[in-house]
């Protein structure tokens, strides 16, 4: 049966604002509401107590903290008078008026104006929120299922000093305002961590130089106070199983990162062959999913990044979630960065995004199952100017909530500028999670404009030509799509292609791409290329090789 809550604002209080969006979430979250009005009497609100037996009753005053003590004596003799004394009482005002109900003895949880969404849901869901660890899951999982509606959040951070990135770690934990913490270590540590002895003498380059795994335990311990976030470290780019054992042991890494054709060659981010890279993400891939760790696979932003068109970011967020099931991974967290590449129009990205969960989650089954990740905002879409770049990160989490996200990755307004300290992190957050309350309160759908619609069934239809091509590559004795081989040389092909890959020594980057009307496309010259003509260009080119 729905508990019943019922709402009023007492008193000569009309303020309604506050109780109505907290009977709003209450209707979200499956509770019966009714909501009596403005300056409600304190005799009619327990006329209808009695009538209609509501488990909850939520009390709301806003004006001076004077006037609520005198209501509150007066509801406290009528409660006894009418033996009503079971029912839970919650309150919500200023915070001058919640410390007059606080002391009343009435109600068990006042909310004030530093109270959050979030604290309303935990009250909701009847899981209160304490300072101690157990309440605080340590999977993703859990954390996920217990913050719904709400998504979480997860930021990055790492400081060039490690002293600096423990003590940031400590600070953002104890701020409340982060659930994944995802470790940023430098690029020595990210290639060379298990041979120490080719690391250059660069040291902090693009994140923390952690070097051991009490460094990483470290880390681990500074986060175990506030709210307990989860910590989760960028893979290494190569001797990535080495780097899963470690971070599984050091900071019960809450899920793994690894791409399925870069951090190689193809991007220099390690000396690792295309085809042996493919190979080494994949046995990663299995080593996380046979431990009941969950797996993103960052790929297709990666080649988005390069200014690869849209149809194929769709066709490589498919072949990453595709190989991860076929992997054995049954939770995948599907990541989806926004702003990318530099131009793209929100109802684009919205586009763009609904055509990768419409074949990400084509996968789902009994023994797979994906979370949507959104990233706000893209690096590449941050101005200098830190106003600015305010503005561009509460726009990107507005359009990132469009696709009612598990997890909001979100990225400093600061990055343009400089990596993000512990009070970046937190102002971040604080902006990000004040966007999502907004949205969680309604918003435009924008997966029914018409617009979006065209696009997104565009992309599924070029995105099934690409792999069509792709399928072709490979032979009867393996997948396709799983087969390093094949996806080598669907890469060496310009199959898979980007602009920003000429002269790569593995790949054509060849191809040619625009932005137009916020959509990034394949053109030949001024003109924009279909994916039947592009594929059908390059297949006549393996076949006369062959």
């Amino acid at each position: 049966m729905r508990k019943r809550l019922l709402g009023a604002s007492i008193g000569s209080c009309i303020h309604v604002a506050g109780v109505l969006n907290f009977l709003d979430l209450a209707e979200k979250l499956g509770y019966q509401t009714k909501y009596m009005g403005p300056a409600v009497r304190v005799e009619d609100l327990v006329d209808e107590i009695l009538e209609s037996d509501p488990d909850i009753i939520g009390v709301s005053y806003r004006l001076t903290p004077e006037n609520a003590q005198v209501l509150f004596e007066e509801l406290k003799r009528r409660i006894v008078q009418y033996n009503i004394q079971n029912k839970r009482w919650i309150f919500g005002g200023t915070r001058p008026v919640c410390i007059v109900a606080e002391r009343s003895g009435l109600f068990e949880r006042a909310f004030d104006g530093l109270s959050t969404m979030e604290d309303a849901i935990s009250y909701l869901k009847c899981q209160e929120v304490t300072q101690e660890q157990e309440y605080y899951p340590q999977t993703l999982i859990e954390r996920v299922f217990l913050k719904k509606p709400f998504p979480i959040l997860r930021h990055h951070f790492g400081l060039p000093s490690l002293e600096e990135t423990i003590d940031g770690i400590q600070t953002i934990a104890e701020a409340q305002v982060v659930d994944v913490i995802s470790i940023a270590p430098d690029q020595n540590a990210q290639e060379s961590l298990f041979r120490p002895e080719e690391m250059t003498e660069e040291t902090g380059s693009g994140g923390v130089p952690f070097r051991s795994k009490e460094d990483l335990a470290r880390m681990y311990r500074a986060s175990r106070r506030g709210n307990y976030p989860l910590l989760r470290c960028y893979s290494g780019t190569r001797d990535l199983v080495k780097m899963s054992e470690l971070l599984k042991e050091s900071i019960n890494n809450a899920w793994t990162a690894t791409p399925l054709t870069w951090y190689s060659v193809l991007d220099g981010r390690s000396c690792r062959p295309l085809k042996e890279a493919i190979s080494e993400n994949q046995k990663n891939m299995t080593w996380n999913a046979e431990r009941g760790i969950p797996v993103e696979v960052n790929e297709a932003h990666q080649w988005s990044l390069r200014n690869a068109h849209d149809a194929l970011a769709v066709v490589m967020a498919y072949l990453a979630a595709y190989n991860a099931k076929k992997m054995g991974v049954s939770t995948y967290v599907a990541q989806y960065m926004f702003n990318t590449p530099l131009g793209t129009s929100p109802l684009m990205d919205v586009a763009k995004m609904l055509a990768k969960i419409e074949l990400i989650e084509s996968l789902h089954d009994q023994t797979f199952t994906s979370l949507r990740q959104v990233r706000v905002a893209g690096l590449l879409s941050y101005p200098v100017d830190t106003d600015s770049a305010i503005g561009q990160l509460a726009s990107a989490v507005n359009i990132g909530m469009s696709i009612h996200p598990d997890i909001v990755h979100a990225v400093s307004y600061s990055e343009a500028d400089h990596a993000a300290t512990s009070e970046d992190v937190i102002r971040t957050s604080k902006i990000a999670k004040r966007v999502i309350q907004n949205c969680l309160m309604g918003m435009p759908d924008a997966a029914s404009d018409p617009r979006v619609i065209q696009r997104k069934n565009q992309l599924v239809e070029e995105a099934q030509i690409l792999l069509n091509a792709i399928r072709t590559l490979g032979d009867s004795v393996r997948e396709s799509f799983t087969d390093p081989r094949v996806l080598e040389e669907a890469v060496r092909s310009g199959l898979l292609d980007a602009p920003q890959l000429k002269g790569n020594p593995v790949a054509k980057g060849e191809i040619e791409t625009q932005m137009v009307n916020g959509a990034c496309y394949a053109v030949n010259g001024d003109q924009i290329m279909t994916e039947w003509e592009r594929t059908e260009r390059l297949m006549e080119d393996v076949i006369r090789e062959y």
